[in-house]
């Protein structure tokens, strides 16, 4: 991998790759793009296969942060962080307040959250070394992010259905959920409580077991996700799901869900809009997050804060509106209406620095 010419393509500021023997970090810290404000971005903990491909989640998810934020109306720009490891079994304090020293070493440029693999109590550590940080559960912080993520993307979903079935309900309707994480769990209590069915699967059978009889939900394993009989598909697990593999078996007609990155490749964008697939976008739909955790820079406010994530709605009709009108695949629309905001700051604006 050619990391200074991938950077220079899609025109990163900054990668940082951190170290520290003694509490075994290892991890990736990426900055995209601060036109419209700082860099904010969770922290993912995941067991990689290889640096390079820590490496590459990295960028990815940076970069995809970036469109997140413009396109939520966010003044914040897109990062992302990455440690290699196993989030079950290699944990600790003092591995969390290393990463915190990095962060901090940042001066503001970049503010990390939660993420996969991470959880209230790591931010918690991260906090007592780096005032960069959100999500955590000192007092003015929100917390855990999952619960408005989930409603942010049961709201789009709404409006996704709306385009597609004419009624944003979802009362009857066949949704399957891939990945019942906090995101993924929450979401399907959503579903549950408007009188969809659920056809679940997550990697963890512990992560199951109590859906079967507390929504009635039907298990399929994860492997049979892709091709089952249903309205929707909700990707909430780990990103590149939509690819040459996985299209073929599709059934739905709308795909709405909380997971990053779900297009392995921009063509497979463009093969869902050939198939008359419904796509919200995931750095649209999956926005309540970061939406949140981004009203503590604010004074963090619950109510004010719902009632922005609540428009992730409004968010996904927009972007649908202009992939209709202006026919063309709906990742395009939504790249299309992040860029133009970035561009039309970025001429009152320079790279961020704190002052």
């Amino acid at each position: 991998m050619k990391i200074l010419e991938y950077l220079e393509n899609y025109d990163y500021e900054q990668l940082v790759i951190c170290q520290d023997r003694t509490s075994g970090l290892k991890a990736i810290i990426c900055i995209h793009d601060t036109t419209l404000g700082p860099a904010l971005g969770g922290t993912r903990m995941w067991n990689y296969a290889s640096e390079e491909e820590a490496i590459l989640d990295a960028l990815r998810l940076a970069r995809g942060m970036t469109y997140k934020n413009a396109a939520a109306g966010l003044n914040l720009g897109g990062g992302k962080t990455v440690i290699i490891g196993d989030s079950r079994t290699q944990k600790s304090e003092e591995l969390f307040r290393a990463f915190g020293r990095y962060v901090q070493s940042l001066n503001g440029r970049y503010i990390t959250a939660e993420d996969v693999g991470t959880t209230v109590r790591d931010m918690d550590w991260v906090h007592l070394e780096t005032e960069f940080v959100t999500g955590a559960s000192s007092s003015g912080a929100s917390g855990d992010p999952s619960p408005m993520t989930a409603r942010g993307v049961w709201r789009g979903m709404k409006a996704a259905a709306k385009e597609a079935f004419g009624d944003d309900s979802l009362r009857g309707k066949t949704i399957a959920i891939q990945g019942l994480g906090h995101v993924g769990y929450c979401l399907a209590k959503h579903l549950h409580e408007e009188g969809a069915k659920l056809i679940v699967t997550d990697i963890h059978e512990d992560a199951i077991k109590h859906l079967i009889n507390e929504m009635e939900a039907v298990v399929v394993r994860p492997e049979e996700i892709f091709g089952v009989e249903a309205d929707i598909y909700a990707p909430c697990a780990m990103g590149a799901v939509i690819n040459d593999e996985t299209i073929p078996q599709f059934k739905f007609k709308v795909i709405a869900g909380a997971a990053n990155n779900v297009l392995q490749e921009e063509r497979h964008g463009d093969k869902l809009h050939d198939l008359g697939i419904l796509y919200a976008p995931d750095y649209v739909i999956n926005s309540g997050g970061v939406i949140n955790v981004a009203d503590e820079l604010e004074g963090y406010d619950y109510q004010r804060a719902l009632q922005k994530v609540e428009m992730v709605y409004d968010n996904v009709a927009k972007v649908l509106q202009i992939a209709k009108q202006m026919n063309i695949p709906t990742y395009k629309a939504a790249d299309r209406m992040a860029e133009q905001r970035i561009e039309r700051l970025g001429q009152i604006r320079s790279n961020y620095l704190r002052k």
